[in-house]
């Protein structure tokens, strides 16, 4: 009986993440907010089923009654979290929103199916992120001229570096991390966020080559210390946003061109300066070679998904466990032999899109710091998803980066999480300054019917006046009417709006340069 619903959950699991990937990108392609919303609300309600089915079988396997109450755990999150968010922000974008749930609800359904412990971990740390991400809209609000800390972002995150380069940890081959008391840190995952928000700061005004150095000087060391400290996965996603924000900022597509030529010498270099790298090269080349040592990671990945096929074998009926560092590296793999391909599918599909949604915020920024931010953050989110699904696949050589919000990783959550905030944070002033310019217009507009209408009472005035010699007093008696209507309407919507003289002094540094964008996914 027990398979019997596993098997069932499977199937509607699938048709559930299915009619999700629709949803999703038939959002992108709507006008109207009102069918947008419909749309994010039934989203949200498939994840709450494809969560509740998915534990129903975990709890059913297991037998242990906890689980119960760490699903009713997780299911206070996701209501909250989005409620606040929403609440809050009235102008938040909910699809971005509903794609973290989702993210989050597979990545909590799967690590919880590989190791319990690891998965409590991981909802700790979501919960205590996803707080401190809600407070991001609020201060770029208040700060919003983020540009004149270009500096300041640029010391903070090579200190963070050179740091992990002194005492960090050594796993695999790459030194990554910190360890104090007993828990471990990623910073180049944090790193990401300053280094993009430091070259923004640098790029968005450069226009000539020597104005352009100090980015790339910046750039160069960030990447001279990961490549230091092997990092080499993060190296490339650090050198990817670099490139493309260069491209975007210059217009000019030789950059591109030499950058796809260093790139390509860098890798060749890497090739004979680092063991591990070639360790990678040839179990990517043939790891059927050597499957019981250096091709035994991506065999065993590639096993998975071909056994799962396209729905995949059910909760707790794969191996997923037999893959190395599956939760962290691998995560796709599991998903795929217990899942199927086709939710694998969807969840690429569903990062693409979330890439794309972040690219059409970009394009609606006049201020080109922000513009450059969110591009920098876009390429960098889907770099990573790029590099861990290939490595998974065999499509490209394994680079141990992990898939944001689904993989296990204090570090890599934490960063997901506040990429995801700082972006919503661009979409939310947009849509609150694009509601001021569409008040402003209806009241310019209610000014224009209003002056019409006294002009009429004064005409009518006049004509009525015509025979007793009374004509000029009913033009002036309108025309002061008019005038002093016009004067307190005036006032009123200054006051109301915070607007004139006295609001003016009070305008932050900067917003000037902020988008009124399109409004889609709220």
């Amino acid at each position: 009986m027990v398979n019997l619903f596993s098997t069932v959950t499977k199937y509607l699991c699938i048709l559930f993440i299915v009619l999700y990937s629709y949803c999703n990108f038939r959002i992108l392609s709507l006008r109207r907010e009102e069918n947008a919303r419909t749309l994010c609300g039934l989203q949200f309600q498939i994840i709450l089923l494809i969560h509740l089915l998915f534990s129903a079988v975990i709890l059913l396997k297991t037998e242990d009654p906890m689980l119960l109450l760490f699903y009713f755990a997780q299911l206070a999150f996701f209501l909250i979290y989005r409620f606040l968010f929403r609440r809050i922000y009235r102008n938040v974008n909910q699809l971005l929103l509903n794609n973290v749930c989702l993210f989050l609800c597979y990545g909590f359904i799967m690590l919880e199916r590989l190791n319990l412990n690891k998965s409590l971990k991981q909802y700790v740390i979501a919960v205590a992120a996803s707080f401190l991400s809600l407070l991001i809209p609020f201060l770029i609000d208040k700060i919003w001229d983020l540009a004149k800390y270009r500096l300041y972002f640029a010391g903070i995150g090579i200190f963070f570096l050179l740091l992990v380069f002194g005492i960090g940890v050594t796993s695999y081959g790459a030194r990554m991390s910190l360890s104090i008391g007993g828990f471990s840190f990623q910073l180049s995952e944090l790193v990401k966020i300053s280094f993009v928000l430091s070259l923004s700061g640098f790029l968005y005004q450069a226009r000539r080559f020597r104005e352009i150095l100090p980015a790339a000087a910046i750039a160069g060391a960030h990447i001279l210390i990961l490549v230091l400290c092997k990092d080499l996965g993060s190296a490339l996603i650090f050198f990817l946003s670099f490139l493309v924000m260069l491209y975007i900022a210059t217009n000019r597509s030789a950059y591109l061109f030499l950058g796809g030529i260093a790139m390509s010498f860098a890798a060749v270099l890497s090739y004979f300066l680092f063991q591990h790298v070639r360790t990678r090269f040839f179990a990517w080349k043939d790891p059927w070679a050597d499957m019981s040592d250096r091709g035994y990671q991506i065999t065993q990945s590639l096993f998975a998904i071909g056994t799962g096929g396209f729905f995949g074998l059910g909760l707790f009926q794969g191996l997923p466990n037999k893959i190395p560092i599956v939760e962290k590296d691998f995560i796709i793999s599991a998903i795929s032999e217990e899942m199927g391909a086709v939710t694998a599918i969807c969840l690429t599909l569903l990062c693409l899109g979330c890439f794309m949604q972040m690219m059409m915020i970009a394009t609606y920024m006049e201020f080109s710091f922000y513009k450059l931010a969110a591009v920098g953050l876009a390429m960098q989110y889907i770099a990573q998803v790029f590099l861990t699904i290939g490595g998974a696949v065999k499509f490209i050589p394994s680079t141990g980066v992990t898939l944001p919000f689904v993989s296990y990783g204090g570090s890599s959550l934490i960063a997901s999480f506040f990429v995801f905030s700082l972006i919503q944070a661009l979409y939310i002033i947009q849509g609150n300054e694009d509601e001021a310019e569409e008040e402003g217009e209806e009241r310019e507009s209610c000014e224009r019917g209003g002056a019409a209408a006294f002009f009429q009472k004064a005409m009518r005035g006049q004509e009525m006046a015509a025979g007793t010699g009374k004509s000029d007093y009913g033009k002036e008696s309108a025309l002061s009417d008019y005038e002093d209507f016009d004067e307190e309407g005036e006032e009123d919507f200054e006051e109301e709006e915070g607007i004139g003289p006295e609001a003016e002094k009070r305008d932050l540094s900067g917003k000037e340069g902020r988008k009124k964008g399109g409004r889609n996914g709220r």
